[in-house]
């Protein structure tokens, strides 16, 4: 099951989604065909805003660490930030955000906890290039990399509810064994949270 299927269900037919970082609107696209929702996209980079477009995605140009005062409390069934908050300033202030414009947030993270960036530390001593962070330190756009007990305990500290956790490996499939040791065994998850 891709990210997407996982993603997918957890959104009932004809919500209201808002995509934040939606990049090329990929994942609003899919929701639309299957789903049926109501769709908005922010994004920040202008390739991807006109590829959103080209797909008939309503999309807004928006940097998310500026603030997202123009998003009513409960505005949307549900808001997605799909590898997005890794590269954001402000990761603590976007959780408050999402949890307040929506009832319901999807939030996919990769994990820097895995047993494969840990290894690749030990022993090289340089930071990990993976599926999840195919990038050299020096050219990634991830700024704020945590594993997923650092996220939940975020989570717990702000007094967001960590409604549901799904752990995927390197071939973003749902494997039994990754419950077992999440934090070490995940290549990345999927949360679904709330206030």
């Amino acid at each position: 099951m891709s990210i997407l299927s996982l993603i997918e269900s957890w959104i009932e037919d004809e919500d209201k989604v808002l995509d934040l970082g939606c990049g090329d609107g990929k994942i609003l696209a899919e929701l639309k065909l299957k789903k049926n929702i109501t769709a908005l996209g922010v994004e920040i980079e202008d390739k991807n805003i006109e590829t959103c477009l080209i797909k008939g995605i309503n999309v807004i140009e928006q940097n998310i660490d500026n603030g997202l005062s123009n998003f009513t409390d409960d505005s949307f069934e549900i808001v997605i930030m799909s590898q997005t908050i890794q590269v954001l300033k402000k990761p603590e202030y976007a959780l408050r955000e999402i949890t307040r414009i929506g009832n319901k947030c999807i939030v996919t993270i990769p994990n820097f906890g895995n047993w494969r960036s840990r290894l690749a530390l030990l022993f090289t001593g340089k930071m990990p290039i993976t599926n999840e962070l195919p990038d050299r330190w020096n050219e990634t756009p991830n700024i704020h990399l945590c594993t997923l007990k650092d996220f939940e305990d975020l989570c717990k500290d702000i007094e967001i509810i960590i409604e549901e956790r799904i752990s995927v490996n390197s071939k973003n499939e749902e494997k039994w064994y990754l419950n077992l040791w999440p934090n070490l065994l995940s290549s990345s998850a999927i949360y679904k949270i709330s206030k």
